[in-house]
């Protein structure tokens, strides 16, 4: 897949550098982004093999759990053209905060 919109989940790691746990959310976030790089998704379906615990929302939406579900990326992918657009990457609270589809 091509992953756009990367910026936003750079701005926030480099926001957190330096925190407790900073090197661990990083790891796992270059763990997601290289499975999703080297993934060809067509369906929710490749998603959930990929990331049993992800979820599939509506109209291509999809929230993945980094770092043992200690933060949130949501996406919005476009199985068609093979695009992965990072929407929002933040903290489990912070994804509260938000609404998943509309970000």
């Amino acid at each position: 897949m091509i992953v756009v919109r990367r910026d936003i989940s750079e701005r926030y790691l480099q926001r957190t550098a330096g925190r407790s746990g900073s090197d661990a959310l990083r790891k796992a976030y270059q763990a997601w982004l290289a499975i999703a790089l080297a993934s060809q998704w067509r369906t929710p379906i490749d998603i959930k093999h990929s990331h049993p615990k992800a979820s599939v929302l509506k109209r291509g939406r999809v929230v993945f759990n980094i770092k043992a579900n200690d933060y949130r990326l949501v996406a919005q992918v476009n199985y068609a053209v093979g695009t992965v657009e990072i929407r929002f990457f933040g903290a489990h609270a912070e994804y509260d905060a938000i609404d998943a589809q509309t970000v």
